[in-house]
């Protein structure tokens, strides 16, 4: 294993986008049930309309530029391949933050927040509150895969983030992230907390509460809340958890579909961004139509559709058990139309909770959905840290 970081640029070549054209052209469409709008997964007009945008209007190029608009580069941890953006803060006092993403997403999450995180000064932000910025793609997702092992979870991934951070010269760092990301995010606080300044999270799956029991004690607007709280869990998991069921027991299966259809990987993806964000009648009522697309065109170009579901079986047997304490000062976003709505008080049996806020709007994606209300909440959270 070498420790060797190299520049990455992002140059994919003229032929792939060629191929990705031709079968988007010939894609072959499943019938309907009429009058079923989402309630079935991706409704076929949708995605219909959705791949003629892909295929004729859509421009990966300018896409490609903005990616390569950052730092790029590429480094081998645990023998896997680690593609991660790299942007130092012009700020002497900067301190280093990983932004870990999830899945159905990517790095593309973070595009709008790198910059004001880094640079507030040139944002007109407080320059106090800049942060030194790492971003990776996830082992088996994007430029960072497909992965040749099959044990890529969550807590190696946390053991390869302080590997990454000491290969860049931090000693000290932050972490933030949602989805899988928010559990990878925790984790490295959990096995290194001396290095961990804080965590800061949108996603707290034991935080979430699964009976009236969770509620006991509870009075007023808080009462309501966790109501609202419990009613969205029992929703996820009785309306929206079959994916991961899938994705952790025959990842395999899936992927021939989704390696081979675009339109197939794009439909698998995009009803995701329409169920967890803040969205009304289509995904885009959140999410920026082109952002989704590169989003997806991550895991298109890279053929990353199995090693990327590989992180849910890799849980194994870790699936609902309780998690371990962590000591880490953590803050916790909440974000209205997420998977999930936590309780603070739920939270503080295992974190230490310093900080919690209630956003009125977004959802499981606010990197890409209200990035201003998640930049201040990270300012807000580490400056007390710092």
């Amino acid at each position: 294993m070498t420790e060797d970081i190299t520049p990455f640029t992002v140059a994919v070549p003229q032929r792939d986008l060629d191929d990705l054209v031709a079968r988007l052209a010939n894609t072959r469409w499943p019938d309907e049930i009429d009058g079923v709008g989402w309630g079935l997964g991706t409704p076929l007009g949708y995605l219909q309309d959705l791949v003629e945008y892909w295929r004729l209007r859509y421009d990966w190029r300018a896409h490609e530029e903005r990616l390569n608009g950052f730092p790029g580069f590429m480094t081998e941890i645990d023998g896997a391949n680690i593609h991660f953006l790299h942007v130092r803060s012009p700020e002497p006092d900067a301190i280093p933050l990983v932004l870990t993403h999830g899945w159905p997403g990517s790095l593309v999450e973070f595009l709008d927040v790198i910059g004001p995180l880094a640079d507030p000064r040139a944002y007109g932000g407080d320059p106090e509150d800049a942060f030194h910025v790492v971003v990776p793609s996830l082992p088996g997702f994007g430029f960072s895969g497909p992965t040749t092992e099959a044990d890529w979870g969550s807590d190696r991934i946390a053991e390869a983030w302080p590997v990454l951070m000491s290969r860049l010269g931090y000693e000290r760092f932050g972490v933030h992230g949602g989805d899988w990301g928010a559990i990878v995010s925790r984790q490295v606080g959990v096995r290194c907390p001396e290095r961990v300044i804080g965590a800061h999270l949108t996603m707290l799956p034991s935080a979430v509460p699964e009976s009236e029991a969770d509620l006991d004690g509870l009075t007023g607007d808080e009462l309501a809340r966790g109501e609202a709280a419990l009613a969205r869990g029992r929703e996820f998991q009785y309306g929206e958890l079959g994916y991961a069921m899938i994705q952790a027991t025959k990842p395999q299966t899936l992927s021939y579909g989704l390696t081979d259809s675009p339109a197939g990987q794009l439909g698998w993806l995009v009803e995701k961004f329409k169920s967890y964000s803040d969205s009304r009648d289509v995904p885009e009522d959140a999410i920026d139509r082109d952002d989704l697309l590169t989003n997806v065109m991550l895991y298109w170009l890279t053929g990353t559709a199995n090693s990327s579901s590989r992180i849910y079986s890799a849980l194994g047997a870790a699936w609902g058990a309780p998690p371990p304490e962590s000591t880490v000062p953590t803050g916790v976003a909440v974000f209205p139309k997420d998977t999930g709505l936590p309780m603070r008080h739920l939270a503080e049996r295992t974190d230490n909770i310093v900080h919690w806020s209630t956003q009125d709007r977004g959802g499981h994606f606010p990197g890409l959905e209200v990035p201003d209300l998640l930049i201040e909440d990270l300012r807000t959270f580490f400056r007390p840290l710092r």
